[in-house]
């Protein structure tokens, strides 16, 4: 391990300590990522010291908030290479940022007999709440199937598209198989049949740069807990002529204009519109530490130290007997695999009494478990704080576990 990414690891406390007697080896950063000091104590000092509700307060409290919010705001802007920040809307998380788009720009846009395309990869957030919108306004879900290999085929979008296909939504990277699906390519094929984009980049936004204005996407969304922030937050960025023209989802403070009781109530322009009610400043702060711990290191040598990294993970796991791995051989961030006949949970549950944690089930992707023809799946994530030591410790522990098992 170099002393740098050493000096890296020691800012993650969670990381400095043992289960059942062994040091402990996070394999879960797909799930949620570990946090760093300085993100835990911004998260407590504002709470300490200068917690307060933003927006409209007159006193120094409030108004220091509401300036370090949308200071925020400002350096999410910046992060993404959004054109503005007004592009820039905090949520709780990709997902309901994805509900937000579905519920405002879907009916907004679409009527019935319009169509939306995900792919076979995606997360449940980018298939259910296409599925309700479906239900409810009579438009149709269609699905964009992956190659036996994990990767999505360009000629297969180009036949699925049409003049009612009025959105493709889709991952930036598989949480399951960490495929890195060609997203400039696709959203250029897209663009030339008139189809809005939304691009899930909850897989990521820890492991490379995004630039939406280079992608051309229109909306992206990602979650703050898998960039070394706090939970309970996230960024939906979107056009921001979309974004003028979407009707608020959620009703309640900080959204409106003028409230009157004869129906004539109207709402505060994008993106504040959006965000109902008192927001997470705590959230929008840590997130923005978050995003400084990143930027810092920088994005170089995040993605030398990752790939490093999974060409070893790859090259060991597919040296031990009965193992399977899933997708793609270039990968970014995750591996998807099986040993033997063995269930999934049993090889989690003995990995942790080997102090290893790694996540374990259908990976909220069921129908691509379906697509393999298995009920699980084991799943071994990175980040910037692992090392070959834990790769190390995950296949000794998986050898053991065949030993014991499958003897």
């Amino acid at each position: 391990m170099s002393p740098e990414i050493g000096h890296i690891r020691s800012q993650f406390p969670t990381l400095d300590q043992e289960f059942n007697h062994r040091k402990l080896v996070y394999l879960d950063s797909a799930a949620t990522s570990q946090k760093p000091n300085r993100v835990i104590e911004r998260t407590d000092s504002y709470y300490r010291m200068q917690n307060a509700a933003v927006h409209r307060g007159v006193h120094h409290l409030s108004a220091n908030a509401t300036d370090m919010m949308e200071q925020v705001r400002d350096q999410v802007k910046r992060f993404l290479n959004a054109a503005e920040r007004e592009e820039i809307v905090f949520v709780h998380g990709t997902t309901h940022a994805i509900n937000l788009v579905a519920n405002s720009y879907g009916r907004l846009a679409m009527k019935e007999g319009d169509e939306v395309i995900i792919t076979e990869m995606e997360h449940h957030a980018n298939i259910v709440p296409w599925q309700l919108l479906a239900k409810s306004m009579g438009i149709k879900v269609v699905v964009w199937k992956i190659e036996p290999d994990g990767t999505l085929n360009l000629n297969t979008l180009k036949d699925l598209l049409n003049q009612r296909t009025q959105l493709l939504a889709l991952t930036h990277v598989s949480n399951v198989l960490g495929t890195v699906n060609p997203v400039n390519d696709i959203i250029s094929i897209a663009k030339q049949n008139g189809t809005k984009v939304l691009i899930d980049g909850a897989q990521s936004v820890m492991h490379q740069s995004i630039d939406v204005q280079s992608l051309d996407c229109d909306f992206y969304v990602f979650s703050g807990h898998k960039l070394y922030g706090p939970t309970g937050i996230g960024v939906l960025y979107g056009r921001k002529h979309l974004l003028d023209q979407m009707p608020p989802w959620e009703g309640g403070g900080a959204m409106i204009d003028e409230v009157r009781l004869d129906g004539e109530t109207t709402f505060n322009e994008s993106p504040w519109r959006f965000e109902a009610g008192s927001p997470n400043v705590a959230g929008i702060i840590g997130l923005g530490e978050a995003i400084s711990f990143v930027e810092e290191i920088g994005f170089e040598l995040i993605q030398q130290h990752e790939s490093a990294l999974m060409s070893a993970a790859m090259q060991r796991l597919s040296e031990i007997p009965d193992i399977t791995i899933y997708g793609p051989t270039h990968k970014s961030g995750v591996i998807a695999f099986n040993l033997g006949d063995l269930h999934p949970f049993d090889v989690g549950s003995f990995l942790d009494r080997y102090g290893v944690a790694i996540r374990t089930g259908h990976h909220c992707a069921m129908p691509l478990m379906h697509r393999y023809q298995v009920p699980a799946m084991c799943r071994a994530s990175i980040a910037i704080y692992n090392n070959k030591e834990d790769i190390k410790a995950l296949c000794e522990g998986l050898e053991r576990i065949r030993a014991l098992l499958m003897s």
